[in-house]
């Protein structure tokens, strides 16, 4: 491979990972809330 593909290829999956990594620590900064409002309430019976 020439050396400019490296260098491609190096960015690219920089690019790809560093996204993931945004993504998750994002993620886990907020979380996202809005997933259980669909649910209908519990209701205790006791």
């Amino acid at each position: 491979m020439t050396p400019e593909a490296l260098i491609m290829l190096v960015a690219s999956i920089l690019l790809v990972w560093g996204g993931l990594v945004a993504a998750c620590v994002n993620l886990f900064r907020r979380p996202d809330r809005s997933v259980g409002d669909d649910a209908p309430p519990v209701i205790n019976p006791h």
